[in-house]
């Protein structure tokens, strides 16, 4: 039984055992430098690349490799050698153009989407916990990817989740979200809570993901029903906490940095001890 206490009564509290600890180690495999160059904005280090990156943007002005790394002096220049690069079929193109930021937070450019991973740059995304209060105990919406996306097709999802475009703030981009892939309204989308951040650096056949989850929950009323607006989604299913809590613990079903959005959140319910 839920309660404001944040504690789930009839769940043992059990310690981060390793059907959890795998999903943590799993999103956190990069190993750098390893066999990347540091790339930088002006001077500025913002992300990483490999070495045949680097021996491709050489052919770019602007472009200078040193000691430091892989500088490009002209950060408008960025978004035209991302796309001459995809055009050689260095990585996949997506149309959706990203800050990119210095490690202080302050916006220096753009880069498509699709490019990021290349160039070992840190994203942003939201992920919002769908919760709904019930008598027999918390429930969480649990989304199913649409089979045709291009990452982790038919995973399993967050109510609402995705990355922060170029010029939005998380909450800006969360009711964005909110509306495009579950039909949830403005109004009710910025009561979300944002509970923490999440950071890791993971391999991935794209390349290298360096994210920060802004992490939110969002009570929703009881008779709420999610729709699947834009096509990102294939389902909605309402789940008893403690079913989402077992697959995590036992499942490779949902999509890999959901499991850390959730490990959070049983950590902040008290299912999961922390020492």
């Amino acid at each position: 039984m839920w309660h404001e206490g944040g504690a789930i009564e009839r769940l043992d509290v059990v310690p981060l055992d390793p059907g959890f600890m795998r999903h943590v180690r799993a999103c956190n495999t990069a190993v750098l430098p390893g066999k990347r160059l540091p790339f930088l904005l002006a001077g500025v280090p913002v992300g990483w690349v490999r070495r045949e990156i680097a021996s491709a943007l050489a052919d770019f002005p602007g472009i200078d490799t040193g000691s430091d790394g892989v500088n490009l002096s002209t950060p408008p220049a960025l978004p035209g050698i991302a796309q001459s690069l995809a055009e050689r079929g260095m990585f996949r193109w997506r149309r959706e153009a990203f800050d990119v930021r210095a490690p202080d937070g302050t916006v220096l450019g753009t880069i498509d989407r699709g490019a990021i991973p290349s160039f070992g740059i840190e994203a942003t995304g939201v992920h919002v916990n769908g919760l709904i209060h019930r008598p027999d105990g918390l429930h969480i919406w649990v989304a199913r990817r649409a089979a045709n996306k291009a990452l982790d097709p038919g995973k399993l999802d967050h109510i609402v989740a995705g990355g922060v475009p170029a010029g939005l703030s998380p909450m800006a981009c969360l009711i964005k979200e909110a509306a495009e892939e579950a039909a949830i309204p403005s109004s009710l989308a910025a009561t979300a809570r944002h509970v923490g951040e999440i950071r890791y650096a993971m391999e991935r056949p794209e390349g290298l993901r360096r994210d920060r989850l802004h992490c939110y929950d969002l009570d929703l009323p009881p008779d709420f029903v999610p729709q699947a607006a834009d096509g990102e989604v294939e389902s909605f299913e309402l789940w008893p906490i403690e079913r989402a809590f077992a697959a995590v613990r036992d499942t490779d079903d949902f999509k890999f940095n959901v499991n850390l959005v959730l490990i959070d959140l049983f950590t902040r319910l008290g299912i999961i001890a922390t020492n």
